[in-house]
């Protein structure tokens, strides 16, 4: 019995020393240049720029495959900054400036058909087949792809509504 506890002692030892030993010599280096993208990226997931997630969109922009301006979300501020960040200039003509948006469903249309549910990248959606659904509002980034999918035009985008936690002290003026 203390020999098959001294066994396992060590064989849990020497696997660990093995480990941290792969971990030090066998690393790969991120892109240091990619992890700063990233973390100026809104970090919402909704696939409007055509990548799967802010990851791969912050590796096609550092790579330049991806132009600074492809994030909807992030507007002309994440632009100006990608922009600066990368050292390119850019025209910020062709960038929507919109205000954040969340779905909602009109309860007296919506049939459960599930296409919004299923198309959801963040789960905002509620409900279940042949149910009506519903939005938590907390949660939809805005991505307008339950909107792009509903059969019946029960989904409407509209403006956030402006709470004591969503609602920000505006900046002032700079004076020159």
């Amino acid at each position: 019995m203390v020999s098959a506890i001294l066994v396992l002692t060590a064989l849990g030892i020497t696997m660990g020393a093995m480990l941290g030993v792969a971990a030090k010599y066998l690393a790969v280096e991120g892109n240091p240049l990619q992890e700063e993208i990233e973390s100026l990226l809104p970090g919402s997931q909704c696939g409007q720029c055509g990548y799967p997630g802010c990851s791969p969109a912050a590796e096609a922009v550092a790579n330049g495959e991806a132009a600074v301006t492809m994030c909807p979300p992030g507007g002309k501020a994440l632009a100006e900054a990608l922009a600066e960040k990368l050292g390119v200039s850019i025209d910020l003509s062709s960038v929507e400036e919109k205000a954040p948006m969340v779905a909602f469903v009109h309860e007296n249309l919506c049939v459960g058909c599930t296409k919004c549910f299923k198309r959801c990248p963040t789960d905002a959606i509620l409900g279940g087949p042949k149910q009506i659904h519903a939005v938590f509002a907390d949660a939809c980034t805005g991505c307008e792809k339950c909107y792009d999918v509903c059969p019946t035009e029960c989904i409407e985008m509209r403006p956030l509504s402006l709470t004591l936690q969503t609602w920000y002290w505006p900046e002032p003026a700079k004076v020159a």
